[in-house]
């Protein structure tokens, strides 16, 4: 026990001390910027999983309770054919779809919100009464309107990127000040060409704040949702099912694929704000 926790400590101290390294230098080189930026994350990242591993075999403690990464790997190649088709029914299916309908339609209805002042004070308090509204209770309902398969899980998904995208984009088409404003009528600007040319680029970044929310919100919501009823197939199913089997390993193995699956998506959003919002303080504040 000793060596695995002896090995765990000092591992954690030489990558805290390469980690203390990498941020407080200064490359002049972009690329070397770039692949700095990468390493520390990822060497953060692999020290938890070694730790982990130090403190489960260190500790003895039961796979049941917490299996050791190594285990958790050696399911997840061996399940790759399960692994996929649960990926396939839940984040292709379900995910994508219900985000592309739910910020598809919280974009349309913000535009015509923004267009009715009827709109903007009876609806926007109606989408925050219902953004609260807990996915555990919403999921069974859809389950009864929309059947056991994944047009549910889209529903549920609609539901939970709407009004994030809703409320979001109604703030951002109010971010353009008086000034730009006043500066567009001066030049005849009509209610479309002010939209285009002014009001929806100031809007971008909180287009793209919804858009980065609901990306995480979309699965959560999916997972949730295939926990109230489903074919036998998705990574809810699958982890409602191996946990009242106590392949724990399993149910880790379909959590790591979510989380890579997430952050990744996460990540193209995050990669089209930075191309989309180019001008903006912020992205250029970071690549300055």
């Amino acid at each position: 026990m000793n060596g695995y926790l002896l090995f765990a400590v000092v591992f954690w101290l030489a990558t805290w001390g390469l980690n203390e390294w990498l941020v407080r230098q200064h490359f002049a080189n972009p690329a070397l910027r770039r692949v700095a930026n990468t390493a520390v994350p990822l060497i953060f990242g692999v020290t938890l999983l070694v730790i982990w591993e130090c403190v489960v075999r260190g500790f003895s403690i039961p796979s049941i309770l917490l299996p050791a990464p190594s285990m958790i790997w050696t399911r997840l190649i061996n399940s790759i054919p399960t692994l996929w088709a649960d990926f396939r029914q839940t984040f292709l299916k379900s995910v994508l779809t219900g985000y592309v309908l739910g910020c598809g339609l919280g974009f349309i209805v913000a535009i015509l919100v923004d267009r009715s002042p009827f709109l903007q004070k009876g609806l926007l308090p109606i989408g925050n009464f219902v953004s609260a509204l807990p996915v555990v209770g919403v999921a069974p309902i859809m389950v009864m309107w929309f059947g056991f398969d994944w047009q549910s899980k889209v529903a549920v998904v609609v539901i939970m990127t709407f009004f994030p995208m809703l409320v979001n984009t109604v703030q951002g088409l109010g971010a353009a000040s008086h000034m730009e404003r006043d500066l567009m009528r001066t030049y005849a600007a009509n209610w479309w060409q002010t939209l285009t040319k002014l009001r929806l680029p100031a809007a971008w970044p909180f287009i793209f704040n919804a858009l980065k929310i609901n990306s995480t919100l979309a699965l959560i919501g999916a997972i949730v949702a295939e926990f109230f009823g489903t074919p036998i197939v998705g990574m809810g199913f699958r982890i409602s099912t191996e946990v009242g089997r106590s392949n724990v390993d399993m149910v880790w193995a379909e959590i790591a694929v979510a989380a890579l699956a997430g952050s990744i998506f996460y990540g193209v959003v995050a990669l089209a704000e930075r191309a989309v919002t180019f001008w903006h303080p912020s992205v250029r504040g970071g690549q300055a």
